[in-house]
């Protein structure tokens, strides 16, 4: 069987494509920011949070009416081309920039303003509450393990019914930080992974050398390659598989415990990792050690200019947002409401202060 790629339908790449109400941020492309008196800012990247960035902008048209948003879901590997080549004003990625890529252009800053949880899903008629643990997930996606009734299946789903057909395995086709995230956790619980195939927005699928591989566009073409074809698996981000309804694997977590994502178990994973951010904002959070953490959990990122801003109401739009997506009682219960764990306070803080630095023509645009 050949690899099959899956194409979403064309109202899911419409919602991609979102006109947002509110930011500012540095000089990127034509500058566009005057129509008619009102602030425009364009950004892209990541399907990770574009749910909640839907929700988020409508509301926020509420407060600032006369600032536009066009934001594009095209993947977070995209959304940082997007920024490194100056075609939009800020970046959403789930992935992190490269050593590399900070000393190109060492004036970008990565801000968390949410976790969620990446979720195993399946499409198995007849199995409810499917549970895998790390190395059998990881040995599926290697390809060592290839039939829902292989033994590694089976003994942690000793009641199912586990047919003997073929895993059908969906990943993502374009470059993601979802998949950044996956792979790191792969990276954590198998050697083998780690060694062979390692960690990134893009890998090399070995399930697509035996045949088994689907790929996807976006979250929602895994999800779609899910639901469309029998005795799947994927990841996606836990809003994907909730609004689509597709059933979520339960994975069983680095302390041996079988845990659901819920907003409990993804502040767990958080928590045990408060201290990991490190000189560039970022942390990876996956197989955390805690009792109940969900163990393949990831921040995503909006990513900025700090100081090369010469437009300096978008520069002050954007960063009057980011604040208000960060301290709204109503954006942080929208973000929860939607599977997204909101930022813990202490994060939080860290990211306020760095919003303090942010200049424009050599001023704080937030004193």
């Amino acid at each position: 069987m050949t690899k099959r790629k899956i194409v979403p339908f064309v109202a899911l790449t419409l919602l991609m494509l979102l006109v947002l109400s509110a930011c500012g941020g540095g000089s990127a492309g034509e500058d566009n920011s005057a129509q008619n008196g009102a602030i425009v800012l364009n950004g892209a990247g990541a399907t990770f949070p574009l749910p909640v960035y839907t929700e988020w902008i409508q509301m926020y048209k509420q407060v600032a009416p006369d600032v536009t948003i066009n934001y594009q879901g095209i993947g977070s590997g995209g959304g940082q081309k997007a920024i490194m080549d100056g075609t939009v004003d800020f970046a959403g990625s789930d992935s992190l920039l490269s050593e590399d890529q900070y000393q190109k252009m060492p004036d970008l800053q990565m801000l968390p303003v949410l976790a969620g949880a990446v979720v195993p899903v399946y499409n198995l008629p007849n199995v409810q509450n499917l549970v895998l643990d790390g190395p059998t997930l990881a040995a599926i996606y290697l390809g060592k393990i290839q039939k829902w009734n292989d033994p590694a299946i089976t003994a942690l789903n000793p009641d199912a019914n586990l047919p003997a057909e073929t895993i059908m395995v969906a990943h993502r086709s374009d470059g993601s930080g979802t998949t950044e995230i996956f792979t790191a956790y792969l990276g954590a619980v198998s050697p083998e992974w780690k060694e062979n195939v390692g960690i990134g927005k893009a890998v090399a699928w070995p399930v697509d050398q035996t045949g088994q591989g689907i790929g996807g566009k976006g979250n929602p073409g895994v999800a779609q390659a899910v639901q469309s074809t029998p005795y799947s698996i994927g990841y996606v981000e836990l809003a994907y598989a909730k609004s689509n309804n597709i059933p979520m694997v339960k994975m069983k977590n680095a302390a041996g415990n079988v845990v659901e994502p819920t907003l409990e178990t993804m502040q767990a994973a958080m928590a045990a990792y408060a201290d990991a951010f490190d000189e560039h904002l970022t942390a990876t959070i996956v197989n955390a050690p805690a009792e109940n953490a969900w163990p393949i959990m990831g921040y995503t990122y909006l990513i900025i200019h700090m100081k090369n801003n010469t437009n300096c109401a978008k520069t002050k739009a954007l960063v009057d947002f980011i604040r208000w997506a960060l301290t709204s009682p109503e954006a942080t219960q929208k973000a929860a409401d939607l599977g997204y764990a909101p930022l813990p306070e202490p994060v939080r803080d860290k990211v306020l202060a760095k919003l303090h630095e942010v200049e424009c023509n050599g001023q704080k645009v937030w004193p």
